[in-house]
């Protein structure tokens, strides 16, 4: 009897499909299907690592105890909260079987192999063990990969669940750069958890740079002479360091020494282009940001979608489609066109393209699902994105089956003054770009960038003054960050994805704002950006070298505990670079707070530093953690005011009449110790000590 072990009860679901059953015989084996629920066990806590003498002082935010002895800690794990019933059913399931088949998701990152052997190692489970590589969830898929499961040898044996284990040690052991951060922000007056690590601050390096090149340009407007035909194509010369024809001002630009003049042709040469490359999530979640969706939706959507194979699997880092995954969809595409608006005749290029058909791949790229909904429609269940992804995957894929983008490039010049040369693009055919062209769906028009001819020559072209710019730095948005991060191989798709979708949401533990895709930083995501200059967790290529490590580890090329282990020094350098640059944060000002009023006591303003804060205090109070990780006030006239009196929150309003030194209005809601409701006015203290009184009125 083999155990099939899927990672969650839908996959428990679609492989019962697939094999006719829960449990029975398929291809003459015996098996039975148990489920997970993702992951069912974790490592513990820090505090819980140690020796418990150090317990104590490693629950303490403080530099002091940075870095920590990875040489100490035990690396236990716990079953999850609401797990238990889960590893209790795997223990019963396992008593009766022969050999575990381990189902869980085939993901890159080892993480469907973590999973898997972390909940059979807590259940004891040391028999023999093979493994299903399936590409989706589709019957056929199912069936494949059952007839052909592979033989594992030990836990420790197996590349992808040791890659994955080092990648969770490793992030355990990163939680010291959180803390580095929130401790080095703290001792400057910023009230703030800093969250960093080997993804999310490279993301946040990478756009606070951008955002400082856009917010920092300077327009430095041009003026040069240039031929200008009938149909508005534009004749220009080649510009070079040095060349004294480009001016500051239109006045110095003499054209009296140009006039009207024939334009002849070059060259006319036919061209074409291939479709664009199919869409990773990332690229999916930067489309539909401009929608208005948001990464979190977007994933959440996705994959429910693939849980009933309307969509293919999310966690992919492959960029093509393997020939048995073109052939699946072919007799499909019809259907396809037909829910999302395409003309099936457009998509005459129904043999493979090399570009994006390869041998060798696992999962395949993103693409539409076996499962071809009746109507967009009959979508609106995954969610309020589901038929925007669906339209917007299915003619990513669809565009490969039509022909290329056809056109002219013809090259041509001013005949009495040849230096003066164009060229333009005359369309012949559509192709591709009649459905969907990715790079086009995701431009953004950039300050300074000039347009490119697109008509036939006219006959003459005459001379004018033209006015250019340099060009503006991007703005920085969700492609252009996928771009950065593809450039070092940094993640997949959908791990870009999550993680964007982690640090945009929560605005009080934000580090990042997504609107319509365009990026910017939140007040607590430009301290960490203060933060992270020269520091070793935001560089995208020490990123990419670690991802490499743990690649190498998973090979059995590296030893475990050496990438592991070298956290350490990057925690150690990094520590000392967050000092230095703490010393900068003073120019972000009060970061994450908001003005209520002037302090009565010193005349500075007083602020509300956030949700999570249960005072409004005066923003020239400093301080600093002391060694015992206590918060002592180092600077400051002291002053504070409370939130929320009996039990009543007060209005920003009503805490900026207080510090006036007035008197609200009648406020209800207040609650006595008792626990019976009152209402009074509220009015501060004559003795500027912050406390609130209560005004009640006269009988």
């Amino acid at each position: 009897m083999i155990l099939i072990l899927a990672e969650k009860p839908s996959a428990k679901r679609n492989f019962a499909k697939a094999l006719s059953g829960t449990s029975g015989s398929y291809a003459g084996v015996q098996y039975k299907i148990c489920a997970l629920r993702g992951h069912v066990m974790g490592l513990l806590p820090p505090d819980k690592q140690v020796p418990a003498e150090q317990s104590e002082a490693m629950q303490k935010w403080s530099l002091a105890g940075l870095p920590w002895d990875l040489g100490q800690f035990a690396w236990k794990k716990g079953v999850l909260k609401g797990c238990s019933d889960v590893i209790s059913e795997l223990k019963r399931e396992l008593a009766e079987v022969d050999e575990v088949c381990i189902a869980t998701d085939v993901d890159p990152s080892g993480e469907g192999e973590l999973l898997a052997w972390e909940a059979l190692e807590k259940c004891g489970w040391h028999g023999k063990t093979s493994r299903m590589y399936f590409t989706d969830e589709a019957p056929a898929s199912v069936q494949k990969a059952f007839k052909g499961r592979k033989m594992l040898g030990a836990m420790e044996e197996d590349g992808d669940f040791v890659k994955a284990h080092v990648r969770e040690r490793w992030d355990l052991a990163s939680m010291q750069f959180v803390r580095a951060a929130t401790c080095i922000a703290r001792d400057h007056g910023f009230r703030t958890v800093v969250r960093e690590g080997r993804l999310k601050s490279v993301m946040v390096k990478l756009t606070g740079d951008q955002l400082e090149a856009y917010n920092g340009y300077v327009k430095k407007p041009f003026f040069e002479a240039r031929f200008r035909d009938g149909n508005g194509n534009v004749f220009a010369r080649t510009y070079e360091d040095g060349d004294t024809w480009r001016f500051d001002s239109a006045e110095k630009v003499d054209l009296a020494a140009l006039h009207e003049s024939a334009v002849v042709e070059d060259s006319r040469a036919k061209k074409h282009t291939a479709p664009g490359k199919l869409l990773d999530l990332a690229g999916l979640s930067g489309i539909l940001a401009r929608r208005g969706h948001k990464p979190a939706d977007v994933l959440a959507c996705y994959q429910k979608m693939y849980e009933d194979q309307v969509v293919s699997y999310p966690r992919t880092e492959d960029k093509q489609i393997t020939p048995e995954q073109f052939n699946e969809l072919l007799p499909l595409v019809d259907r396809i066109c037909a829910v999302v608006g395409v003309d099936p005749a457009i998509c005459s290029h129904r043999t493979a393209r090399k570009t994006h058909v390869k041998e060798g791949g696992a999962h395949g790229s993103n693409r539409p699902g076996p499962n071809v909904p009746a109507t967009l429609a009959a979508l609106d269940a995954y969610g309020k994105c589901a038929r925007d992804i669906y339209v917007v995957l299915a003619k990513n894929y669809l565009s490969m089956l039509a022909e290329d983008y056809e056109y002219e490039l013809v090259k041509a010049h001013v005949k009495d003054f040849p230096e003066f040369t164009g060229s333009t693009q005359i369309p012949l055919l559509r192709g591709f770009k009649a459905i969907f062209d990715s790079d086009a769906s995701q431009e953004e028009a950039q300050e300074g960038a000039e347009k490119e001819n697109t008509a036939e020559f006219g006959k003459t072209a005459a001379p004018f003054c033209f006015e250019g710019a340099n060009k503006r730095p991007q703005k920085p948005t969700m492609k252009w960050l996928t771009k950065r991060l593809e450039k070092y191989n940094v993640g997949t798709g959908a791990t870009r994805t999550s993680t964007l979708a982690e640090i945009t949401k929560d605005e009080d533990r934000a580090l990042m704002r997504e609107k319509k895709g365009t990026l910017s930083l939140t007040d607590c995501g430009a301290v960490s950006y203060k933060l992270l200059g020269g520091c070793q967790i935001a560089s995208p290529e020490a990123t990419e070298r670690l991802f490499n490590q743990m690649e190498a580890v998973g090979r059995f090329e590296l030893d475990a505990n050496d990438v592991v282990n070298s956290v350490t020094d990057m925690v150690v350098h990094d520590i000392e670079v967050m000092k230095k640059n703490g010393e900068n944060l003073g120019s972000l000002g009060p970061v994450g707070s908001k003005v209520v009023g002037k302090c009565p006591r010193c005349g500075a303003d007083v602020i509300d530093r956030g949700g999570k804060a249960k005072t409004c205090s005066c923003s020239s109070n400093k301080g600093k953690r002391d060694k015992c990780g206590k918060w002592v006030q180092t600077e400051g006239c002291g002053f504070e005011i409370w939130k929320s009196v009996a039990g009543k929150k007060l209005t920003a309003a009503q805490l900026g009449k207080l510090l006036e030194g007035g008197t609200t209005a009648k406020i209800s809601g207040f609650k006595s110790k008792t626990g019976k409701e009152f209402s009074a006015k509220l009015r501060l203290a004559a003795d500027r000590s912050g406390r609130i009184e209560f005004v009640f009125d006269e009988k």
